[in-house]
């Protein structure tokens, strides 16, 4: 796996000045294998190749450390919806286009998931550092750049989208991340560690198609006034 930590896939290792990213790239690894709670600060070290004393001057402890592998495991989740959404053919019709980058973002989600599970549970991690991470935030409104919270930005960004191409009436706007976001998380925890786990390559790839096609469907279709409104 490549990330921007590690480069192309090896160990992390010291580079004399980035000893921080070296700690950070020891720490994705861990995390890739085992998921947050492998994110030790003294193994960090050791992959590192330096002292545990020397990882201090760094981190302050183990929820400092872990919530920088945890920011950096949001932005390859960030990174993954953006490329798939990137990658998918069009036409050139502007709400073609758009309907499509939000399939796109909602399969890169879930891919992530499936193919770094590791990853994936470390990037929503709570970690108990003292302080909760997004403190203040609901999960249903838009959060300024906030790199912890990038990919429901991208997210966020993707519905604006739409409404603006007029491709989703702007009534079905308010609130529709909690919808999308709850769909994709839903369905990738359901795989991960749920009844679905046992599904075939071929049925997961179904049920992950029509979970991401039947919310982006729901969001498009007008809401019909109540009888008598």
């Amino acid at each position: 796996m490549e990330n921007s930590r590690t480069g192309q896939g090896g160990k992390a290792g010291y580079h004399h000045g980035d000893l921080r990213n070296a700690l950070i790239g020891a720490g994705l690894e861990l995390a890739t294998d085992g998921g947050p709670t492998k994110v030790v600060l003294r193994e960090v070290a050791r992959r590192a190749g330096v002292s545990a004393t020397a990882a201090y001057r760094h981190f302050a402890g183990q929820g400092e450390l872990l919530h920088a592998v945890k920011m950096e495991a949001q932005q390859m989740l960030a990174d993954a919806m953006e490329r798939v959404a990137a990658g998918l053919p069009g036409d050139g019709r502007p709400g073609a286009a758009a309907e499509r980058r939000l399939v796109g973002i909602g399969r890169g989600y879930v891919g992530f998931a499936l193919e770094h599970p590791g990853l994936f549970r470390t990037a929503f991690y709570h970690a108990m550092t003292g302080e909760e991470e997004g403190a203040g935030w609901g999960g249903v409104t838009s959060v300024a750049d906030n790199p912890e919270f990038r990919s429901y930005n991208i997210l966020s960004a993707a519905l604006d989208e739409l409404v603006a191409v007029g491709r989703m009436p702007a009534a079905n706007r308010p609130g529709a991340e909690a919808a999308a976001w709850s769909t994709a998380h839903g369905v990738a925890m359901l795989i991960l560690d749920g009844p679905m786990a046992g599904l075939s390559r071929e049925d997961r790839e179904g049920v992950i198609e029509r979970s991401v096609d039947t919310i982006v469907a729901g969001l498009l279709v007008p809401r019909e006034r109540p009888a008598g409104a």
